[in-house]
């Protein structure tokens, strides 16, 4: 599906037909049954990266999570942050000899970017001058800490025609909406604060395949996707802004989807106490060629490709059980028809119990309405449960932009993505596709309107605090403890500029292990020119003993 098919929305239509459910149906021996495949991947990746204390999120989407220590964004007013990565407090290194590029880390941050605008042509010139600021800060309990750098992105534009020039300034950055209450820039437009407005692009990685084994030939990936494989240099950042598609896309509007769909929706669950683990399921048989089946809430499945015949299931909501209360069943195209319910002990759908029940729903809606209804009970009810989040963080991210989010993702990789679908979204479950669209990397643009008048100029400052790239700490690479940042100087940006410069301060605890900038902190050498046909420049430091 092309991103010129835009759908509109509806509306709910029908909410009268109510089915009580009631146990006691036996389910058919001759079938093939058969986990996730995507939680097992899941399960192999958190294996692997369990020493370096991650949650289910960063296994999925690895990288650096800077996260604050209380307050503002980390480092933008007390210096504090904190980092679920390696420590960076190893033995300093002698300070390389300049490179073109530097380290490859394991979990990247992204760059700083240079501001662009809205228009292609916009005759202006600009100056600009980053400065990158090491204060240090400290964990909760006051132990010194030194991750994370404010940076100061500040430029002059400057219109040298004889009349005013009106432009709308976008300032992208780096992140995830988990992250957006802390990586945010504030914006000030000639020394005057401003709020502006937030675009979000869509998922700025890919997807990748699970490693296996290789025997004699080592190590590889099985050809699937099945796992994210987010940005991880500043060139994957380049081959997706350098046309401007991406910026395009961000700032047009969303999908919206208004495909019928039949939903059900389970409420009113009951079960025997003594079952940690009451599972219930609903079980029917499609035409795969002319049903598709999306869930929310469902912990697992089994399915028959040849006769068609598929069962969903959910461990029966208790109160205490850390899962999602909403449990709702989509289906796209000729509906299921008849179903049958059953209760089990667990969640591996083999021993029946009675005792288990709910109360099933069926309405005719639009995909799109059901996704608006989905999005809202994870954003309000949800977000913070499963990971954790403040609701400061929660806060940060307007809802029209998380909602967007979810619907590229089903359009560019889910069920409406034809040839472009990947494995990770193959079983349909929209917890994955919402979930997700929190916490993956993307780019997102800061929009200011500025007016240039003629022979003049104007001051934007964008400060922000900037998280690290690092190796794990328990990864046993030379590179732990380095803290790896990167600046680009042109990179998309429509703006002509004639000088930038940047500049290191409070580096009293750092000491630089390679870079291609040319700071001597030694000499005092702390604020340098760009030479602006270098693309990309990096530092990378440790924090002092």
């Amino acid at each position: 599906m092309n991103g010129e098919r835009l759908f509109r929305v509806l509306g709910l239509v029908d909410d009268e037909l109510v089915v009580e459910a009631a146990p006691g149906f036996q389910a058919g021996t001759a079938v093939r049954r058969g986990p996730w495949r995507r939680a097992l991947a899941a399960a192999a990746c958190l294996a692997v990266l369990c020493c370096a204390g991650f949650a289910w999120r960063t296994v999925s989407a690895p990288r650096g999570d800077g996260t604050t220590a209380g307050g503002a964004a980390p480092g933008a007013e007390n210096g504090t942050g904190s980092s679920l990565g390696g420590d960076p407090g190893d033995a300093p290194q002698e300070n390389e000899p300049l490179s073109v590029e530097g380290t490859t880390f394991m979990s990247y941050a992204g760059p700083v970017f240079p501001l662009t605008t809205a228009e292609a042509d916009t005759a202006l010139t600009a100056e600009r001058k980053t400065v990158w600021d090491f204060a240090p800060g400290s964990y909760h309990d006051g132990t010194p800490r030194q991750w994370g750098a404010t940076v100061t992105d500040s430029y002059t534009l400057i219109n040298p025609t004889e009349e005013a020039v009106t432009v709308t300034a976008l300032y992208p950055f780096a992140g995830s909406f988990d992250e957006l209450a802390d990586l945010r820039p504030a914006v000030t437009v000639d020394g005057v604060e401003t709020d502006p407005h937030l675009y979000a692009g869509a998922y700025a990685g890919g997807f990748q395949g699970v490693w296996q084994s290789g025997g004699q030939n080592g190590d590889q990936l099985d050809g699937t996707t099945l796992n994210l494989a987010s940005p991880s240099s500043w060139t994957d950042y380049k081959a997706l802004l350098e046309s401007g598609d991406y910026l395009q896309q961000a700032l047009e509007d969303a999908p919206a989807l208004d495909i019928p769909v039949t939903a059900y929706e389970f409420t009113d669950f009951e079960a025997p106490a003594e079952y940690d683990a009451a599972t219930q399921a609903i079980e029917f048989t499609i035409d795969r060629s002319k049903t598709t089946v999306l869930t929310y809430g469902f912990n697992g499945g089994a399915w028959n490709e040849e006769t068609g015949w598929q069962q969903h299931s959910y461990f029966v909501p208790d109160g205490v059980r850390r899962e999602p209360e909403k449990k709702v069943l989509v289906v796209l195209g000729e509906d299921i028809g008849d179903y049958t319910l059953s209760g089990y002990e667990n969640g591996g759908c083999e021993r029946e119990i009675d005792g288990v029940s709910c109360t099933v729903t069926r309405r005719e809606t639009t995909l799109d309405a059901v996704l608006d209804e989905l999005c809202r009970y994870y954003y309000d009810d949800y977000a913070g449960w499963q990971y954790g989040m403040t609701d400061r963080a929660v806060e940060a991210v307007p809802y029209p932009l998380f909602r967007r989010a979810a619907a590229e993702l089903l359009v560019q990789y889910g069920i409406l993505a034809g040839d472009s679908a990947v494995d990770r979204y193959s079983d349909g479950r929209l917890d994955d596709l919402i979930s997700e669209s929190t916490s993956q990397q993307r780019v997102l643009y800061l929009a200011v309107p500025v007016t240039v008048p003629a022979g003049e100029s104007v001051d934007i400052t964008f400060q922000l605090w900037k998280a690290p790239s690092f190796d794990y700490g328990c990864s046993g690479s030379e590179n732990a403890g380095l803290q790896g940042y990167d600046l680009v100087t042109q990179l998309a940006s429509t703006l002509t500029f004639t000088e930038q410069r940047a500049s290191l301060v409070n580096t009293e605890t750092i000491q630089i292990a390679r870079q291609n900038l040319g700071f001597d902190l030694e000499n005092s050498v702390t604020e340098v020119t760009l030479d602006l046909e270098t693309e990309h420049y990096y530092l990378e430091i440790r924090q002092k003993s």
